[in-house]
């Protein structure tokens, strides 16, 4: 059975997991935004190979190593999406919840920094 918390539960979850990310990552997260949303629309879901309901995170946007640039230009934030149906589906409890948030909100953070699903997957 599903383990499903309310929307504010969830995005507490995804503080302190975001908490527990080590400093040195965090202080380089800049112009970036976590958004919480039931689910991807298929659109979304379409362009990275997946159904809307596998998906359980998705990273939008340009990243670290773009803004590491010698000059700036001002961009609309990169964007972290976590889907909480989809990731509570996957758990039974509130521990597993917070395991699974942890991860895939560490996941799409790799994206950020520029790292490839296979890079990924070998941190994992």
């Amino acid at each position: 059975m599903p383990c499903r918390v309310t929307r504010e539960e969830f995005t507490a979850l995804a503080e302190a997991a975001l908490a527990r990310i080590p400093q040195t990552f965090r202080k380089r997260l800049k112009n970036i935004s976590i958004i919480v949303e039931d689910y991807p629309s298929r659109e979304t879901a379409h362009g990275v190979n997946a159904t809307r309901r596998d998906l359980l995170g998705l990273f939008a946007g340009s990243g670290y190593p773009a803004k590491n640039l010698s000059f700036t230009i001002p961009s609309l934030p990169d964007k972290v999406y976590l889907y909480q149906r989809n990731i509570e589906r996957y758990c039974s409890s509130k521990e597993e919840l917070s395991e699974e948030i942890r991860k895939t909100l560490i996941h799409e953070i790799g994206h950020y920094f520029g790292l490839s699903e296979e890079e990924l997957r070998r941190y994992e």
